[in-house]
């Protein structure tokens, strides 16, 4: 093995270096890393179903986070995953403890501390390329939908609002995954490390503060990114105090040789490997996806997208209720859309109704979902186009009788339009 140092730790280094690594190991537990291989996983189901066992048992006599807790799915900070971190610290704390009494002789851990690092590197690195790669062809955040512009600012959530400022700037928002990849590629090469936790401690630090900011469910999450980031500057701090505040010359990084060659190609191996699973097949995969586009669909004439108010609404029954009465509608690209209506019908999001559709030309007719993943339709109405701005639907919803007529709203959003001036003589 290479050559440490063999100068002596105080207890209270030795004691944060070993709750740190227990804490790491369950947080950046590998599975999770390449859990998506075959056989892999396998394993990564085996320990998926451990931990929810263990989790679940010490919620319910130890921590009592919430009785029912509530799996991640499309939120980070649920009740499952505040009981997870609470029983991961608590076997950190223990294991500490029982480690610290088994181990009390030993100077320093040099040698572990130099492979902690080195999980923490690419562990952040991966975070930044996941991430950043798909930022890098606009695909986390996208510009607003028709139907989400028709709705009204205050009826949106801080984290949808937040969504849609960065979304709405494709150069931002590649600038945002530039500097997120930038910081992958600089911690992945041993020689650029400080200079790619430097970036990815600012990068992490913007995006923790905007998820703490606006209430976006990824907050432990971006605390977790920005904490590493900065025990990689710590295992710095020195060095960079003296160049960047005492203006005084410092030493280099200490660097180590793996003494053996297979160890030489093994971490080059697993480098190779890195890249291919974590650069270049998610580039891949972003890159496709720019080519076809989330549910795209061929284009059809019977019906095109736009911003629709409604002229008529003929109908009987409980849509005669003037809060289920259609106000406006709105035709997504694609097949989804919305209309201003409280009806539960549909799927009511941010004081809209939400749904999804497909068309029929032959038979002139559309049909409504509630989401695109659904097999059965909530109606079906026949559509026709008297003229290129109108449209006309009629059919029974619920068993009333439904006519509306349609007329295309021109130019509905100037925010849409994009403007970039150089010069302006006014503020907007």
């Amino acid at each position: 093995m290479p050559s440490f140092s063999s100068t002596q730790w105080p207890l209270w280094r030795k004691v944060i270096f070993r709750f740190i690594v227990i804490y790491t190991f369950f947080y950046t537990f590998p599975l999770q890393w390449v859990g998506q291989l075959p056989i892999i996983n396998i394993l990564g189901e085996w320990y998926g179903q451990i931990e929810k066992w263990g989790v679940e048992l010490a919620n319910q006599y130890i921590f009592h986070v919430k009785d029912v807790l509530i799996s991640p799915a499309g939120s980070g900070d649920t009740s499952y995953v505040y009981a997870y971190l609470c029983l991961i610290t608590l076997i950190a704390g223990v294991g500490t403890v029982v480690w610290t009494l088994l181990d009390m002789r030993r100077k320093n851990y040099e040698q572990g501390y130099y492979w902690l690092l080195i999980v923490l590197r690419y562990y952040v690195a991966m975070v930044a390329f996941l991430y950043g790669i798909i930022k890098l062809f606009a695909l986390q955040m996208t510009f607003p939908s028709l139907s989400q512009l028709a709705t009204p600012l205050g009826d949106f959530s801080p984290m949808r609002l937040s969504w849609f400022f960065i979304g709405y700037s494709t150069p931002y928002e590649v600038f945002s995954g530039a500097a997120e990849c930038l910081a992958g590629f600089l911690l992945i090469y041993r020689r650029t490390s400080t200079l790619g936790a430097f970036i990815a401690a600012a990068v992490f630090m913007n995006v923790m503060m905007l998820n703490l900011s606006y209430n976006i469910p990824v907050k432990l999450f971006s605390i977790h990114l920005f904490v590493y980031s900065t025990i990689l500057l710590v295992s710095d701090a020195q060095r960079l105090l003296d160049f960047f505040v005492l203006n005084r010359a410092t030493a280099p990084a200490s660097t180590y040789q793996l003494p053996k060659k297979w160890m030489q190609n093994g971490r080059l191996l697993l480098k190779v490997a890195f890249v291919i699973l974590f650069i270049i097949i998610p580039f891949y995969s972003s890159y496709e996806s720019t080519l076809k586009p989330f549910n795209s669909t061929p284009k059809k004439e019977l019906l095109t997208t736009g911003i629709f108010d409604v002229t008529t609404f003929e109908t009987n029954g409980r849509m005669a209720n003037d809060s289920l009465r259609w106000k406006d509608v709105v035709f997504d690209e694609y097949t989804g859309g919305s209309v201003q209506t409280s009806d539960t019908l549909f799927r009511i999001r941010y004081n809209r109704a939400y749904f999804a559709y497909s068309l029929d030309s032959l038979k002139q007719n559309i049909s409504f979902k509630k989401r695109t993943t659904d097999s059965l339709s909530l109606f079906t109405l026949q559509c026709s186009l008297p003229d290129s701005n109108t449209v006309l639907l009629k059919g029974k919803v619920q068993n009333d009788s439904l006519r509306v007529v349609l007329k295309r709203r021109k130019h509905p959003f100037p925010l849409a339009d994009k403007p970039f001036d150089w010069l302006l003589e006014s503020v907007p």
